[in-house]
């Protein structure tokens, strides 16, 4: 009986951190087609998905069932290369779409047409739709869910990248790269209400929880600008130094914290958002792009490019605690819920 006991003690204390729901991670490999499932708690790859050309952004529904990734055959092509030279590149429009991944079987179920050369989307708070930016084609693509017909195509900025649904449900926020501008759209109506400039190239938004501001990364001129909802007063936050390239932002409203990776300039920027001070930067990886906070705050999980790999950052420390290699060029990542 005391054996018996002392293994099912053995078994509560062990059975936590391996039998956990939530604690899988999901990286794109832009180069490499794939999609490298993570369990977060060991620290370990468990699998790899093949979902399509050029994954990169993706979401999971809320009820966690469903992972999204945005596929496209558009060839990659770098800000720096000028626009004729990128229109010579071969291109598969038959690769576009949004490929439909069931998390339990880790298997793509399905491809839903969402325009062309998909990359950053949403989803609406109620789950019902997603909204995807189409770079090439200067619009929003809204997809109605679990179908995926096409609801509406709504005109936005030039080259949207970024999109973002706010958390009472009633604006999507788009970034328009060449613009500078943020396109809001009327979540019911599904019309841009108005657009407001921000930095060069703005990447990324986080709303606060209270839906009153939102956060915008500005990568051509390293600045991160706070818009004030609905008064759409902007104010530039911080400057921060010209080699960083923010791109991807995560906000811990609790701490007052903003999180904002460098892109090229290889850090995580760390940010006090009430004194709109640098706490500090710390040092990741190469090129890190996507970036995703754990639900507790406790944790950071950066993609870095070229290196191929994951960096966790211990949020109290503000240290890289591991790195996990995972498939070639990581541009996004996730949390299952």
């Amino acid at each position: 009986m005391v054996m018996v006991r002392g293994l099912i003690l053995v078994l509560a204390l062990v059975l936590p951190m391996y039998a956990t729901a939530a604690g899988r991670a999901f990286v794109s490999n832009e180069d490499g087609h794939t999609v490298t499932v993570i369990d977060v708690d060991r620290g370990e790859v468990v699998s790899t998905i093949a979902v399509g050309k050029r994954p990169r952004g993706m979401k999971i529904s809320p009820d966690g069932k469903i992972l999204y990734v945005a596929v496209s055959g558009l060839a990659k092509c770098p800000p720096t290369t000028p626009d004729e030279e990128c229109a010579k590149l071969e291109r598969d429009l038959k690769a576009d779409g949004i490929a439909v991944v069931d998390t339990q079987t880790l298997k793509v179920t399905s491809v839903l047409k969402a325009g062309s050369d998909p990359e950053q989307f949403d989803l609406t708070v109620d789950g019902k739709q997603l909204v995807v930016a189409n770079e090439d084609a200067a619009v929003a693509t809204v997809l109605t869910l679990p179908g995926g017909a096409i609801k509406a195509e709504v005109k936005v900025g030039k080259e949207p990248e970024g999109v973002r649904a706010s958390p009472d449900g009633k604006w999507i926020f788009v970034t328009n790269e060449s613009d500078g501008s943020i396109s809001m759209i009327d979540a019911k109506t599904l019309k841009v209400e108005r657009s407001v400039k921000v930095g060069q190239r703005p990447r990324d938004v986080a709303f606060t929880p209270d839906n009153k501001h939102a956060y915008v990364s500005g990568e051509f001129d390293s600045t991160v600008y706070r818009i004030t909802i609905p008064t759409d007063e902007v104010q530039r936050v911080l400057q921060l130094r010209k080699e960083a390239r923010p791109m991807s932002l995560a906000l811990d409203a609790k701490q007052n914290r903003l999180y904002v990776s460098t892109g090229r300039g290889g850090t995580v920027a760390v940010i006090d958002v009430e004194k709109a001070t640098l706490i500090a930067e710390v040092q990741v990886g190469a090129r890190p792009w996507g970036m995703v906070m754990s639900a507790d705050g406790s944790r950071i999980y950066t993609a870095n490019g070229p290196s191929n790999d994951v960096s966790v950052v211990d949020t109290k420390t503000l240290k890289v605690v591991k790195k996990i290699p995972v498939g070639k060029s990581p541009w996004g990542i996730v949390l299952s819920r």
